[in-house]
């Protein structure tokens, strides 16, 4: 048991854990609204250090809030390694997305203290703060502090639709901290997520390897036409917002098959002007998400769609205007750390497929400054962002015994 070769995570504790952290913040169907810095997130925040503070780990915190519970290596200059993902969730969310890896983390730290596992490195659990973005745009807002992507003071001054601060909300809840946000210096990091897509179940695969993440473009467009009475208005003589938004829909749809099978494309976001039955629409806004692991195809699929674009609204008569909404590069996790996420899965026993993320997670933003890898499992249908998101023991289990191999590989088990 020294070298930790044959070690299992207990499956039963695991799922107790995931089953009591969902009684905070219950959806109306099953699933949790534990929105971030709401009262929920504050109930879900305390259970969670009192679980690590009982796994002999020491809880710290930073300036946005996002905590880390430190288990002690051997070597006190080792850099640790760190795991972990999110507790915050979607306003109709599931009980595990994001909560697997922080929970499996604990998980991780609760078979390693039960074992008497020392290593070297120090490992360190993680629940990064607003990760869904769904009361406080943008998504993996604290990750990207970190990551120097945002500036804190501006991640302070972002608001929900109720006009509060998320600076003033974090004081409310009383999670801010006083550690400088990325000063913390990382050998590497593991997330364990739930895969959101239908990929591993569909395929009778036990575990995803994470080799990409994809990168995104989310293009605003607004087309100019003119209001008019739907019923007197002459076919040939109108300009219609709506038909032009309707050409651009295609368009998107049409580059983004093109540029299978490493690419997706679509438009979830509309607003159409003045929203009345029998005039013909002015204006129409609507934002455009293109995405892809391959730099090359991102780029590609953005530029085809300005170069025919303003035509198409041309034809008939309306005007476009396109300005960038929100980006990121397509992240590719460090090699050799997928690799030991791959060795693991097959030392285990599990099956597996590499895959290629087609959600947005903290570590995305975190592979900017340290290593990075991340480990699926499958989830029903592939369903998530939804109360009805669903996984079974068996595979929480087999995702979080995958971590463990693949941080004991990393944080080096002391002799």
């Amino acid at each position: 048991m020294k070298h930790g070769q044959n070690l299992r995570i207990d499956p039963d504790r695991l799922w107790d854990s995931l089953e009591e952290m969902a009684k905070i913040g219950p959806g109306i169907a099953g699933g949790n609204n534990r929105q971030t810095l709401t009262d929920a997130d504050a109930e879900g925040r305390a259970l969670f250090r009192t679980w690590c503070e009982a796994a002999g780990c020491e809880m710290g915190l930073d300036r946005m809030g996002t905590m880390f519970a430190t288990r002690p290596g051997t070597d006190p200059d080792a850099l640790p390694v760190y795991i972990g993902s999110h507790l915050d969730t979607q306003p109709t969310g599931g009980k595990y997305d994001g909560v697997l890896g922080v929970l499996g983390g604990l998980e991780v730290l609760r078979t390693l203290q039960a074992m008497e596992v020392k290593t070297r490195r120090p490992v360190v659990l993680v629940n990064w703060t607003n990760e869904e973005g769904a009361r406080f745009a943008p998504a993996m807002l604290a990750s990207g502090v970190f990551a120097g992507r945002h500036s804190l003071d501006w991640a302070y001054d972002r608001v929900d639709a109720e006009g509060k601060r998320f600076g003033d909300e974090l004081a409310r809840i009383g999670w801010i901290g006083e550690e400088e946000v990325g000063a913390r210096k990382m050998h590497a990091m593991f997330e364990l997520h739930i895969e959101q897509g239908p990929i591993l179940e569909a395929e009778g695969k036990d575990i995803g390897v994470v080799t990409h993440g994809q990168g995104l473009r989310w293009i605003e467009c607004t087309v100019t036409g003119k209001e008019s009475h739907t019923g007197t208005t002459p076919m040939p003589m109108r300009r219609d917002a709506g038909r032009g938004m309707a050409r651009i829909i295609e368009l998107a749809h049409e580059i983004a098959m093109k540029h299978q099978p490493n690419a997706v494309g679509a438009v979830g976001h509309v607003e159409i002007s003045p929203k009345s039955r029998n005039i013909i629409p002015g204006k129409a806004v609507f934002t455009i998400d293109f995405r892809s692991h391959l730099m090359e195809v991102l780029s590609a699929m953005e530029a085809e769609f300005h170069a025919r674009a303003p035509g198409l609204c041309e034809e008939i008569g309306v005007s476009l205007e396109t300005r960038i909404v929100g980006q990121f590069d397509p992240p590719a996790f460090d090699e050799t750390l997928v690799g030991r996420v791959r060795a693991a899965a097959e030392h285990l026993g599990y099956s597996h497929r590499d895959i290629v993320s087609g959600a947005g997670h903290d570590a995305c933003w975190i592979n900017e400054v340290t290593p990075t890898a991340m480990i699926f499992c499958p989830c029903v249908d592939g369903l998530s962002h939804n109360e009805a998101e669903e996984i079974s023991k068996n595979w929480a289990a087999a995702g979080t015994d995958v971590l463990l191999h693949a941080v004991l590989e990393t944080a080096e088990v002391a002799e």
